[in-house]
């Protein structure tokens, strides 16, 4: 395990997701660190009339551009050179904030949803025009990215609206955004829509309070088939019906399986070729141990100079996870939680009211194959993007300042990586982040782990496989090409990038034709 020396961080600091570079925000500044040896590659200047706050900051889908907003612009600017800059003004209501704003189904589209429901707006970069459609249903920060999805391949966005108390579903084609068609979906309250990875399906979910339903339409708004619950519960479940729906849903990376929790205490998987439910796997409240099913337990324990070890036990005898803490009992019961691994051989989940075990499920057999047992409650669970059964865990508490676990199968229990030993002074302080590099598989798997103040870059590769990405002789090197352009960063990290040009660049291989829609753009 190697570790990269501490870097300077903000609030607003993330890696790429290609992994090849990281971008920091500051005050007036977007700093931009090549991951290949840490040095700083361009420095974008915001200028007097970025006033901030920011309220989102976001690489682009290509890694490409950059998207920094506050409340009178959205800003979006080349991350490596000074080739792109584009500025949006009044891209909201005066008086309001916006419930989201990011990238479409493109570098050349941005998606922004005002506060309050208001409208849904998708601006065009290169043709400086916007279609803007009103009522966009979900318009809270935690809600809002439920109530539109882009199609794979054909980018066709589908979106969720409501005026007049009924439900909509509309189809806006690409690049136009034109309205191609919509209609009423067979829901009373819809709570998101999402594509199938493989576009084959459109779905739609009704409201956990009415209880199960799901609506499964063809591309062209034909209803196939709708889901209203798992057939044949066990008798433990023999109320299953009256209590809440869908609670959370997430679908395999190969579309072949969509995964449903509710506040049971099982997950339904749906086989998507037919739209039939094919498995459920039930989390047992008591663990019996065997060859197939590891379970390993956290100790945490004091060494002779300070530091917190933790360590993890593989339990030999029955065991129970840890309830939730009275004052979380009544937050919510069920699923919290569904993730497929990329190989969509794995998924993991999480229970509300055990909220310090993680399950890991094998699809193939629907069984239960690991359980990993923590004394604090589990915060995140992330899956390597490129790399299978590798999975990446940070829990919340004092005992977990500037730590993080990754499991995987052939490992003995999960490894602890410390990035506060590696930290100067007190370690690290405030929320703090945890990312996957998104290096290729044939890197070892690479850790972004930051505060509001440092980051630090974990490659979890031994010593003896060559160095880290950010050392001497780094893979990443050849490809990159931007030895030639690096600069030297000055003691105070206000080194200014030249003029940022405004010459809009050929963002997209595809034709745009002109929207009927007006839209305050300045580029």
């Amino acid at each position: 395990m190697q570790f990269s020396r501490p870097l300077r961080s903000s609030a607003h600091s993330l890696p790429s997701p290609n992994g090849r570079h990281v971008a920091t925000a500051f005050s007036s500044v977007i700093n931009v660190r090549a991951v290949a040896g840490l040095d700083v590659v361009n420095v974008i200047r915001l200028g007097q009339d970025f006033a901030g706050p920011v309220l989102s900051f976001q690489w682009s889908p290509s890694s490409r551009l950059l998207l920094i907003a506050d409340a009178e612009q959205v800003r979006v600017v080349s991350a490596l050179d000074d080739s792109f800059s584009a500025t949006i003004r009044n891209y909201t209501v005066a008086g309001t904030k916006p419930a989201y704003i990011g990238f479409g189904a493109s570098d050349a589209e941005i998606c922004v949803i005002s506060q309050f429901g208001l409208k849904f707006s998708v601006v065009d970069l290169a043709s400086s025009k916007a279609s803007e459609i009103g009522s966009p249903k979900l318009s809270a920060p935690s809600s809002a990215p439920r109530c539109f999805s882009f199609r794979p391949e054909t980018r066709h966005l589908a979106l969720l609206t409501r005026a007049a108390g009924k439900d909509m579903v509309s189809i806006h084609g690409y690049p136009t955004r034109e309205l191609q068609r919509s209609w009423a979906p067979d829901t009373v309250d819809a709570q998101g829509l999402a594509w199938s990875p493989d576009g084959r399906w459109l779905v739609v979910w009704d409201s956990a309070a009415l209880g199960h339903k799901v609506v499964f339409y063809t591309s062209d708004g034909h209803v196939f088939k709708t889901w209203t619950g798992p057939a044949n519960p066990p008798p433990e479940d023999k109320d299953f019906a009256l209590g809440p729906g869908v609670k959370t849903m997430q679908f395999s990376a190969d579309a072949r399986h969509l995964a449903i929790g509710d506040s049971s205490r099982s997950v339904t998987l749906l086989d998507m070729a037919s739209v039939t439910e094919t498995m459920r796997l039930r989390h047992p409240k008591t663990l019996a141990p065997r060859e197939t099913l590891q379970v390993w337990q956290e100790q945490i324990g004091v060494s002779q100079a300070g530091p917190v070890i933790h360590t993890f036990l593989r339990a030999t005898q029955l065991i129970s996870p840890a309830p939730a803490p009275r004052d979380q009992a009544e937050q919510g019961l069920g699923c919290a939680s569904i993730l497929f691994d990329p190989s969509s051989a794995l998924v993991a989940t999480r229970l509300d009211d055990s909220p310090g075990t993680v399950w890991i499920w094998d699809v193939q057999v629907s069984e239960l194959r690991a359980v990993l047992l923590f004394h604090g409650n589990v915060a995140s669970l992330s899956w390597h993007p490129h790399i299978a059964e590798t999975l990446l865990v940070r829990c919340e508490g004092d005992h977990y300042n500037g730590l993080v676990f990754v499991w995987d199968p052939l490992s003995e229990g999960p490894r602890s990586v410390d990035f506060g030993q590696h930290c100067p002074g007190t370690g690290f302080g405030g929320k703090s982040r945890t990312l996957w590099l998104g290096l290729d598989a044939s890197l070892p798997p690479s850790i972004f782990f930051s505060d509001a103040h440092r980051y630090i870059l974990a490659c979890l590769g031994e010593t003896d496989q060559g160095p880290a990405p950010w050392g001497d002789g780094d893979p990443l090197m050849p490809e990159s090409g931007l030895s030639a352009g690096r600069r030297e960063e000055s003691p105070l990290e206000l080194v200014p990038a030249p003029g940022n040009g405004l010459e809009v660049p050929d963002l997209d291989e595809d034709g745009y034709s002109e929207l009927e829609d007006t839209f305050i753009h300045k580029r």
